[in-house]
């Protein structure tokens, strides 16, 4: 039973280490927003791959089946909303703001419930990842008939191992947030994040 644990520890930490679009964006929201708005941001991605390890350890071999055919249109799709994003992010912090600061934080993700559900969102839309987390439960033979309570050891390891991973990447964020302060340093940082979001769709875009 432990070993079902630790080995989902690890498998969530294979697919969240690797610092991607997702960890861009989370950076960005933490440093442009507040440390809420990133950790809520970071738990929709945490509970996007506890939920596609769900998937892997419940349908195995017939999961991988089902997604093959569609990865092509289901990454072109990520592809566009991280594009959206990108350039929402940039005309946010281009345009004038005449406003009192925090009029327009509902907008967009800049509150954690939409930081929430929209990464989530974006993360469910990779279909590498319950590829991934299949080919991890093949491996270890477990797809025929896997035992409940192992399985559902394995779901928590992979979700607390990418919540620790997300979450320690928002309190990075709020502390470059914190770092640059002023107006100039948060234009700069949004532009940043922006071209680097865009920058990794247009690789999604590319890939075969």
């Amino acid at each position: 039973m432990t070993g079902a644990f630790l080995a989902g520890l690890v498998a969530g930490y294979g697919v969240a280490v690797p610092v991607g679009a997702i960890a861009v964006l989370i950076l960005g929201l933490s440093a442009r927003m507040s440390f809420r708005v990133g950790a809520a941001a970071a738990l929709g991605v945490a509970t996007a791959d506890g939920l596609y390890a769900a998937v892997a350890v419940l349908g195995g071999a017939a999961v991988a089946d089902l997604v093959t055919p569609i990865a092509g249109p289901l990454r072109l799709v990520a592809a566009a909303v991280l594009l959206v994003l990108a350039g929402h992010t940039a005309w946010r912090a281009l345009r004038p703001r005449p406003t009192p600061a925090g009029a327009g934080g509902g907008r967009g993700l800049g509150t954690p419930g939409r930081a929430f559900a929209g990464v989530l969102t974006l993360t469910l839309l990779n279909p590498a990842t319950v590829v991934y987390f299949v080919a991890l439960v093949l491996g270890r033979g477990e797809a025929a008939g896997p035992d409940r309570p192992a399985a559902a050891l394995f779901v928590a390891g992979a979700f607390l191992a990418s919540a620790s991973w997300q979450l320690l990447i928002a309190g990075g964020g709020t502390l470059v947030g914190r770092a640059l302060t002023g107006p100039r340093g948060r234009l700069v940082t949004a532009l940043v994040s922006s071209a680097i979001i865009g920058a990794l769709a247009v690789v999604m875009l590319l890939a075969r």
